[in-house]
This record gives structure tokens, C-alpha cells and sequence, in this order.
């Protein structure tokens, strides 16, 4: 009996998969781990492994079908001592489901014929004559779409013969026809054509599409990765209330760790490293999350999951679309391994390599485009998780190190000043200059002294801005 192989069910959510591309082909020995296919899931495009080991008897499924139900049968493998015979026992798979046809619209229906009253002879012979039975709807051996199941070396040898396999009715399994079918459609006698009936006139050819305007384009297709990023973060960005946070970090201390880190790495060998500093971002978002663990968490309806673990996800652009493999227990591990870890991941990611456990679960997801010059950018989350870290370029500004201080210099505006503030001025100069020769000053000077400094001190700060003359004007 050979042996089937099934659509596997490559992720907890997965209920039908695409066949991407077949890697052994009909005949060729299948050794046990030998990859047979490539499977396009909803998350990635991943290889599914042969379990036994045998001859590739038949493709049931070929490449480039879409919605293929999990645990249908794809393949058939040969055991050692089977042949292609043996083919005709295996249970045909399930007929694809074949695209719901249009309605037809009253001008495609055809009107009924009117019926012709008979006269008295012609009502005699019509009673005498047995009516006809309907043939059947549709032959077990031809599913409907005109898909006929038949065994290769039934194929084969309905080739040779001349043999229409739509005419010949099937005994195998499911109505398959095989070899003894073919043999006993040889045996009989072939039908006499039948009576060519008077030819129907053609319909009317429709009117060629008439090309829309615009720029010429080709279309590329889908694949079911692109399809379910496009489902969820579309449903994120309007289901989930986003609001962002931004703030700018000084790095040079982190700048000048990773250079050190890096000066002092095996250039080669199992413990050679080389740090970038998305894996300190990794790093130090994982102690964060340690500290602070309601920021990993996801929302349900019945309550917050606050998740035991720190796993980070690492968003990685790979050929099929945008992919998060996750760092399991960041929080626990070193920015060497951190970053060996992201390396591996990001390759397999590329290659289409990742395993279901690679690439699910997670509470929190860094996205990093500093490397392509991006300098700020708003992320959308990954759900179900609950936030998201959007990290931009490292680029040299300017910045202020010491502390700002204010200056409490007066400044005049000669349009605005006004006399009575220049004797004021005066008194303050007189009051300051007698400071250290008497400590007794009149209550007058000091209010004089207190009521000038301030607004001057106003005055300087204002002057920076447009509402500087109409501040002083306003006094």
C-alpha cells in the first residue's frame, strides 16, 4: 500500500496551505529527512521533510495550488517491492473545489422552446416509442469541471490505445479508472459516431474590452505571506488605539562600549562576535521589560495577559514580506548571544528556513531602519502584542552639555525703554556703589532695586522672540 504524504499543519493557526514548489519529483528515490516540498503558509514559506523513505510514486497535488486543506494527501511514496500498479489502490484526494460560477443573467439563459401541438398519427407513435433515459449527471471517473481521475499507467495506456478517458467509466476507488478499465474499453467494440446534428448557430462574438487609460503595468501575484501582512496590519492600525512616544538618546557612551566590545572580539572561531547596536537596543529593551512588566503584555477581552517571560521579536525584512523571529528570554542573555542569535534568525528568515517556533509568540517588537538612514519613523504593532519600539539612525547633532544659565544683563531698546526706567537705573547703579559703605538702605531703594531687576531679567529672556517689543511696550 503506498504510502500517503500529508499537507501538514506547519503553525497552531494554519488550516490550509499553497504548494510553492515541489523539490523531488515523480520517480526519484525519498530517502527519511530528504525535503520533498516548499509549503506557503500564512506566516512563511517552509520545507516539509519526507518521514518515510521510498520512490515518489505520484504528485497529486502540483505546485502553485492554492488552499490545500491540512492533513489532505499530496503525495504517494512507493514502499521498496511496489510498482506503479500498486498506485491504483491509494484513495484518489478529495476534487479541488472549483470557483462558484457567475449567475447567468436573463440574456444568457436561453427561452424555453414552445412546444408544437402533435396531430393524431404523430401522438400514435410517440406512445409506442420507449422514451429515452436521462444520461447521468456526471460519470464517477469525471468530477465536476470536466477533471477526469485516472491512474498514470491508465493515462499511459489510454494514450497508446487512442482511448478517450472521458468516455470510459472508472472501477477503481472514488470512480478512478485504472489499467483494467482501459483493458476492457479495448476489448469492446468502439461506438459508432453518432448522427451529426444540425449545427447551432454561433452567438454573437462579444465586443473587445476596450483598454482603460493610463500607464501600462504588470501585475505580480500575492503569496499568502504578503496577503496575511496586509490583513493584519490593516486590522491593527483600525482596531488597535496606537499612540507614540519619541525621544532622542545620546549614544556616544554606547558608541564607545561597542567599539571597545569589538576591539577586543576573536576576529574567528565559536565566540567571534561583532555587536551593532540593535543588539544593545535588544538588550536594553529586554532588562525594561524585566523592570517594567506591564509593557509585556496583550490585551483579551476577559483580561491582560501579562506575559511570565521576556521574549523579544526583531522584525526582518525577507523576501516574502516582513517577518518577527523571536529572541526567547532576552532578558537573560548576553549581548554576544543576543546578536549571534539575531544573525541566525534574520538568515533563516531569508532563506525561508524558519520553523514555527522561530517565528511565534512574543510580547514586545523592535523595528530597526537606522541602517537604511531612516531617522524617525511610526511602526504599526504586532498584534496581539501591545507596543512597539521604532528605532532610527544614529546621526551627529549638536547638543548642549553644560547647564543652561541665564544671564541677567539689561538690555535696552531705545524705542521702548522708557525715562523713568533709565532713573531707576540710575538709583540701582547709586544703591549698588554705596552697598559696601552702608549696609542701612532705605526701604525705597531696595523696592526700587527688586522692581527694575526683574523685568530687565524679562526683558533679556523676551528679546529672543517676536513678543519682545510689545512685552516691553506693555510695562
Amino acid at each position: 500500500m503506498p504510502i500517503q504524504v500529508l499537507m501538514p499543519a506547519l503553525s497552531p493557526t494554519m488550516t490550509e496551505g499553497k504548494i510553492a514548489k515541489w523539490l523531488k519529483k515523480e520517480g526519484d528515490n525519498v530517502e527519511s529527512g530528504d525535503v520533498l516540498a516548499e509549503i506557503e503558509t500564512d506566516k512563511a514559506t517552509m520545507e516539509v521533510e519526507a518521514v518515510e523513505e521510498g520512490v515518489c510514486g505520484k504528485i497529486l497535488v502540483p505546485e502553485g495550488t492554492e488552499g490545500v486543506a491540512v492533513n489532505a494527501p499530496i503525495a504517494l511514496l512507493l514502499e521498496e517491492g511496489e510498482d506503479e500498479a500498486s498506485l491504483d489502490e491509494a484513495p484518489a484526494p478529495a476534487p479541488a473545489k472549483a470557483p462558484p460560477k457567475p449567475p447567468e443573467t436573463a440574456s444568457e439563459q436561453a427561452p424555453p422552446e414552445p412546444k408544437v401541438p402533435e396531430t393524431g398519427a404523430e401522438a400514435a407513435a410517440t406512445a409506442g416509442t420507449p422514451t429515452p433515459e436521462p444520461a447521468a449527471a456526471a460519470q464517477p471517473s469525471q468530477a465536476e469541471g470536466g477533471r477526469v481521475f485516472a491512474s498514470p499507467l491508465a493515462r499511459r495506456l489510454a494514450a497508446e490505445a487512442g482511448i478517450d478517458l472521458g468516455a470510459v467509466q472508472g472501477s477503481g476507488p472514488h470512480g478512478r479508472i485504472i489499467k483494467r478499465d482501459i483493458e476492457k474499453a479495448k476489448a469492446e467494440p468502439a461506438p459508432r459516431p453518432a448522427a451529426k446534428e444540425a449545427a447551432a448557430p454561433e452567438p454573437a462574438k462579444a465586443a473587445a474590452p476596450i483598454p482603460e487609460p493610463g500607464t501600462a503595468y504588470h501585475e505580480v501575484p500575492n503569496s499568502t505571506v504578503r496577503k496575511t501582512i496586509a490583513r493584519r496590519l490593516a486590522a491593527s492600525k483600525r482596531e488597535i488605539p496606537h499612540y507614540y512616544l519619541t525621544i532622542h538618546c545620546n549614544i556616544d557612551a554606547l558608541m564607545g562600549l561597542r567599539t571597545d566590545l569589538n576591539s577586543r572580539a576573536p576576529a574567528d572561531g565559536p565566540g567571534a562576535y561583532k555587536l551593532s547596536v540593535n543588539d544593545f537596543v535588544v538588550r536594553a529593551v529586554a532588562l525594561a521589560l524585566r523592570r517594567y512588566p506591564d509593557a509585556n503584555s496583550s490585551w483579551t477581552d476577559e483580561a491582560i495577559r501579562i506575559f511570565d517571560t521576556v521574549d523579544v521579536c526583531v522584525a526582518v525584512d525577507a523576501p516574502g514580506g516582513l517577518i518577527t523571529p523571536v529572541i526567547r528570554n532576552a532578558d537573560q542573555k548576553g549581548l554576544s548571544t543576543i546578536s549571534g542569535e539575531i544573525k541566525a534568525l534574520a538568515a533563516k528568515a531569508r532563506d525561508g528556513k524558519l520553523k514555527p517556533e522561530d517565528y511565534q509568540g512574543g510580547g514586545f517588537t523592535v523595528s530597526n531602519l537606522g541602517m537604511f538612514g531612516i531617522s524617525e519613523f511610526a511602526a504599526i504593532i504586532n498584534p496581539p502584542q501591545s507596543c512597539l519600539l521604532s528605532v532610527g539612525a544614529a546621526e551627529k547633532r549638536p547638543v548642549v552639555k553644560e547647564e543652561l544659565r541665564i544671564r541677567e544683563d539689561v538690555v535696552q531698546d531705545e524705542e521702548v525703554v522708557e525715562e523713568d526706567v533709565r532713573k531707576e537705573e540710575v538709583d540701582v547703579e547709586d544703591a549698588t556703589t554705596t552697598r559696601g559703605r552702608s549696609r542701612d538702605r532705605s526701604p525705597a531703594t531696595s523696592r526700587r532695586e527688586s522692581d527694575f531687576r526683574s523685568p530687565c531679567v524679562r526683558s533679556s529672556i523676551a528679546a529672543t522672540s517676536p513678543t519682545a517689543r510689545p512685552m516691553a511696550r506693555a510695562r
